[in-house]
């Protein structure tokens, strides 16, 4: 479970991820409704430092195609974010995990092979990622061009494409049209899988303690240093 659950965090990681190069002011980032809710949702969450949630977790991989042993891989637990690069995914179902990051190192843990994997990653490792765009550091009408469907009911699709290349094709958010929370994401890589995260019960500053986001191997687990990431 372990190796999944991190392979999937990446793809979590990199469902906001700011392209880069985009300058302020970019043209054609939307328009009518899409770019409203999409202005909508960057002020719900400017003012954020931290959130926390329950989350449910749905990855579809598009070479198993669909019937027997083409299931989308689900799991269920609660996350936490805060500034600066901070998070801590405690996976519940359907087998207990943890990934937890203090922004220098990462960790994965599963206490059922008795391992722990750990990646000493870079400075802006989660810059412009999901957690950075949640703690309200992202920039939607300038790093996405952005359509919606339909716009008429409580809840709203934004369909978000990067404006420079990057490691995923398209990002798709549903948003409380109201408000601009986002309820649920979901980001489709350049294969075709798709990963969405939906949340629930979610708290915003409520000022998280910092030993979360530490991690202390077990005594007697096995600890693979998969390397640094930059």
């Amino acid at each position: 479970m372990a190796m999944r659950a991190f392979l999937l965090l990446l793809g979590c990681a990199a469902l906001l991820a700011a392209p880069g190069g985009a300058e302020e002011g970019a043209a054609d980032a939307g328009s009518g409704c899409a770019e409203t809710i999409a202005r909508r949702v960057q002020g719900h969450y400017d003012p954020v430092r931290d959130l926390s949630a329950d989350f449910e977790q749905t990855t579809s991989v598009a070479s198993l195609g669909s019937g027997p042993g083409g299931e989308p891989m689900r799991a269920r637990g609660k996350v936490v974010f805060a500034k600066p690069g901070r998070m801590r995914w405690s996976y519940e179902e359907p087998e207990p995990s943890l990934v937890v990051t203090d922004g220098r190192s990462l960790w994965t843990y599963d206490p059922g092979l008795g391992e722990v994997q750990h990646l000493a990653v870079g400075e802006g490792f989660l810059s412009g990622a999901a957690i950075q765009f949640l703690l309200g550091e992202g920039a939607i009408l300038e790093e996405f061009r952005v359509e919606a469907p339909d716009c008429a009911g409580e809840r709203v699709l934004l369909r978000l494409e990067p404006r420079e290349p990057a490691s995923y094709e398209r990002l798709v958010l549903e948003v409380a049209a109201a408000s601009g929370e986002v309820l649920a994401t979901e980001v489709v890589d350049l294969f075709g899988n798709a990963t969405r995260v939906a949340f629930a019960n979610v708290r915003i500053n409520a000022n998280p303690d910092p030993g979360v986001f530490r991690f202390e191997p077990p005594e007697g687990v096995s600890v693979i240093e998969v390397g640094p990431v930059r």
